[in-house]
């Protein structure tokens, strides 16, 4: 499985996050979650993935390790998390930071503090998907969503279940990401 693949699906969630009714902090953000592919395809990527770290010469796994933390990633055997700075203005707009400009979001209906929206995505592999979010305070939401794309060429469908939570109002080494 390709990181990039399974990183991909984060961004579309989180470019609409921003539409909901609730308030949201500035500053670090970690962003945690879980996939689950029909094929399987996804798991076992993550299973590969975490076996050629650990094969990895101590000093390169060290490595790779810091570089990943370095873009606030973090990969686990059961969770992914990836952390985030939004910008006070970002948090103002209850605009999460576009990662993807071949995606178009769509807010479906609001409701209180959740949102439900659907997404497309053009590029390789094209993916398209649905989802809702609920925001739990100005410091957390939790979001379930259905990601349609491809993985070496076949058609495949993945849940996601996410949650986030802010850190701090000090965004440390993660910087924001440009617009």
């Amino acid at each position: 499985m390709n990181l990039r693949l399974a990183l991909a699906a984060v961004p579309l969630l989180l470019t609409s996050l921003g539409a909901s009714a609730q308030t949201m902090k500035p500053g670090l953000w970690e962003h945690s979650f879980t996939m689950k592919s029909e094929s399987g395809k996804i798991e076992k990527g993550q299973e590969e993935l975490q076996k050629q770290l650990a094969a990895m010469p101590p000093e390169r796994r060290k490595q790779m390790e810091q570089m990943m933390a370095q873009s606030g990633v973090g990969m686990g055997t059961k969770v992914n998390v990836v952390k985030v700075c939004i910008t006070p203005e970002e948090a103002a707009r209850m605009d999460m930071p576009k990662f993807n400009d071949q995606c178009k979001e769509e807010v479906v209906k609001r409701s209180g503090n959740s949102l439900k929206y659907k997404f497309t995505c053009t590029g390789k592999p094209p993916t398209s998907g649905e989802g809702e979010v609920t925001f739990t305070s100005p410091t957390a939401y939790t979001s379930k969503s259905v990601v349609n794309t491809a993985i070496e060429g076949k058609p495949e469908r993945m849940t996601m279940d996410q949650s986030g939570k802010w850190l701090a109002a000090d965004c440390g080494p993660v910087k924001p990401i440009k617009r």
